[in-house]
């Protein structure tokens, strides 16, 4: 985050959808939830350099966006000594539409240069809705295993890649759809989208924590009528 200190520990950041637990149901927004996930870190080659070790989920939701935000065990003052590495942060606003972006694959060891085209007020598929996401130019021919990789301009992460309108079919599975705000649908096959992530900064805490109270905080809040039984 923009406020991390060296002696805090790591947070890596993915999709909603790619949460290890149940899938969120819409409506539902978890919080400290316990994890044992193992994440490769990898060299500038593609190569595993290194584990790192989740012990918490601290946010996770596809209700108005798309994230899985874990904390790890180790620092970034024992990253940057043991491998090197320099984390990426999340750039506190938006990025401007038509700036060039990179979306880094590291499952497919791939990366893919384009632009941003536009910001989608909602976008629908099956029973998720997410807001003011970042569509990007058809340069970007994303798919399946992108879920979860950076959307880099300017050296900071302004969205995270999640979905992709795969058979022009219209607000399903696989096929999202735009909805504009007089409610009129549109599905452009091949489009694909990215949630944006500088709401993560809006809810910035000290201590590499989320305070989702904070005045301003975008992040959907959990409401405890919709929590299943046995969920956070």
């Amino acid at each position: 985050m923009p406020g991390s200190r060296a002696g805090d520990r790591a947070l890596v950041l993915t999709n909603g959808h790619c949460f290890e637990g149940s899938r969120p149901v819409p409506g539902e927004v978890l919080v400290d939830q316990p994890s044992h996930r193992l994440f490769d870190l990898m060299d500038r080659a593609g190569d595993t350099a290194a584990q790192l070790h989740a012990s918490k989920a601290l946010y996770v939701t596809m209700t108005g966006t798309d994230v899985a935000l874990y904390q790890v065990d180790t620092t970034y003052r024992e990253l940057a000594r043991d491998h090197g590495l320099t984390p990426l942060t999340p750039a506190d606003r938006r990025p401007a539409r038509g700036a060039d972006i990179r979306i880094v694959s590291g499952s497919l060891k791939q990366e893919f240069r384009c632009r941003v085209d536009q910001f989608a007020y909602r976008v629908l598929e099956s029973a998720n809705v997410t807001e003011d996401v970042l569509r990007h130019s058809p340069d970007c021919r994303t798919g399946p295993g992108t879920s979860g990789s950076p959307v880099l301009s300017g050296g900071e992460v302004v969205a995270i890649n999640n979905t992709s309108n795969r058979d022009g079919n219209e607000c399903t599975e696989n096929n999202p759809c735009e909805m504009d705000r007089s409610g009129t649908i549109t599905a452009r096959k091949g489009t694909g989208y990215a949630t944006q992530t500088y709401w993560l900064t809006t809810c910035e805490a000290p201590g590499n924590r989320l305070d989702l109270d904070r005045d301003g905080c975008l992040l959907p809040r959990p409401d405890p009528r919709r929590q299943p039984a046995g969920r956070g």
